[in-house]
């Protein structure tokens, strides 16, 4: 089994067991009980019979699902702590919702842009691998963007909370077709409750750790790019900015765990 299959395959397991933490509907807690050990089970069989092209991929698509399957965790905010987070933004910006209406509309709309097709990165940092001749480091790649996504989402086994944009006014920005479109995504495309740490910066920033060794130009085209969609989480009241900096902080000590792994 390659070190990716590992990863998500013990995320899937770890569903699993946590789907009895939680103050969980039976039935959903059945559910989740059964749908994660059959994808469990579903990975490691794969692991010995897909295809090698199929298998540098298939972990996209492991990833998908535990997405997902994590928001069947979800019951009741963990008050207390949603109350930190956000506070925590008002002593950094005031009134948050107000705070980037001046901001140039460009560089608004760039962020909505980012953030809303901020899941592309995941392919394109592989696609970028296989073009520049290095598909030989797909597990590797996947293994440290499975590490840092999948970790981020494992705490909202206990740590429950709703994403700003659930709690307060909507956000005052000058973007607001790009906003609303960016909006409108994370209404119905997501599983809409929040993860702490954020898991768009953990991932994006592995993403572009796990390129940026081997090919230096196409990795800070990615750095650039997980750098924008931590801005974007904030000014678009998709993320707390805690969130932000502990998923940042995740995200490279995820890719060091990995980098010194494979070492």
């Amino acid at each position: 089994m390659r070190s990716s299959d590992g990863v998500c395959c013990a995320f899937f397991v770890y569903l699993a067991i946590a789907s009895w933490y939680p103050r969980l509907p039976w039935r959903r807690r059945l559910a989740l009980t059964l749908v994660a050990g059959s994808v469990a089970a579903a990975i490691a069989l794969a692991s010995a019979h897909l295809p090698a092209l199929l298998h540098d991929w298939a972990p996209l698509v492991y990833i998908s699902i535990g997405y997902y399957l994590t928001g069947w965790l979800y019951v009741a905010p963990s008050q207390r702590f949603e109350a930190w987070l956000l506070a925590y933004d008002h002593r950094l910006f005031g009134d948050p919702t107000t705070r980037f209406a001046r901001w140039p509309q460009w560089l608004s709309a760039y962020l909505d842009v980012v953030y809303t097709f901020c899941f592309l990165l995941l392919p394109a940092g592989l696609v970028a691998l296989v073009a520049g001749g290095h598909a030989s480091r797909a597990n590797h790649y996947w293994t440290m963007v499975a590490v840092a996504d999948l970790g981020a989402f494992a705490p909202l086994a206990v740590l429950q909370t709703r994403p700003p944009w659930r709690i307060e006014p909507p956000a005052v920005l000058p973007s607001r077709g790009a906003h609303a479109l960016a909006s409108l995504l994370v209404r119905h495309a997501t599983i809409g409750v929040n993860t702490f740490p954020s898991g768009h910066v953990a991932v994006s920033l592995a993403i572009a750790l796990g390129v940026i060794g081997v090919m230096p130009m196409a990795g800070t085209v990615l750095l650039v790019l997980a750098l924008s969609t931590a801005v974007a989480c904030v000014v678009g009241r998709f993320h707390y900015a805690v969130d932000v900096f502990a998923g940042a902080a995740w995200g490279l000590l995820a890719s060091l765990l990995v980098a010194l792994a494979s070492a």
